[in-house]
């Protein structure tokens, strides 16, 4: 009775490992399908917004991004100020101011897109007309210095207005002193791309 079983178990295993090997060489032929392509999702500027939408291409890489691939910024503003003082009579600029004119000269450089007016001024020591003319002869000495560094012509702007505007009304050599200028300031406006945070980002104390 033992060797029938376990002849009628012998077949039974040959039997299904038949149909096992019918179902494989049945379904030989068939390919393992193949996904196709149909959108270019190339991310060139790696923002994880794909080229097909991105309107910004040239995200700076780690910028903070909307839906639409363009970085998220902020307007940035830093004025720099010039008082360039003058011994009475003279539009020489003194060499203590070099240093001042030349901070100036670097803060345009910095920003390309701004320019600079500058004004100058007297005391009210001596005729009207004369002041005037002197006052635009000592805008134009600090324009000199500016254009020594190399700043564009056409960024600058002079114009004199003699004792027209005291900024102090005294009679007396302090006042005169204050008076005997030029002033120039300068607003530099920059953007600056806003980073997105990640858990490596570090925070500035």
């Amino acid at each position: 009775m033992k060797s029938v079983g376990i002849f009628v178990l012998t077949s039974i295993s040959v039997a299904l490992s038949g149909t096992s090997l019918a179902i494989e060489d049945e379904y030989s032929y068939i390919d393992t399908p193949k996904a196709i392509q149909v959108a270019d999702l190339t991310d060139d500027d790696r923002d994880g917004v794909v080229n097909a939408r991105d309107l910004c291409p040239d995200t700076p890489e780690g910028a903070k991004i909307d839906n639409d691939g363009c970085a998220s910024s902020v307007k940035a503003q830093e004025e720099r100020a010039l008082r360039v003082l003058f011994e009475h009579d003279s539009y020489e600029v003194n060499p203590v101011f070099s240093d001042q004119i030349q901070e100036m000269a670097d803060f345009l450089e910095k920003y390309m897109s701004a320019s600079i007016q500058i004004r100058g001024y007297t005391s009210k020591v001596g005729s009207a007309a004369y002041n005037l003319n002197l006052s635009k002869k000592r805008a134009a000495a600090v324009q000199d210095e500016l254009l020594y560094y190399g700043i564009a012509p056409e960024r600058i702007t002079i114009v004199g207005f003699g004792e027209s505007r005291l900024e102090d009304e005294g009679d007396d050599e302090v006042a005169h002193a204050a008076n005997r200028s030029v002033t120039a300031s300068v607003i530099g406006l920059d953007e600056i791309v806003v980073e997105e945070w990640t858990i490596f980002s570090i925070i500035e104390k």
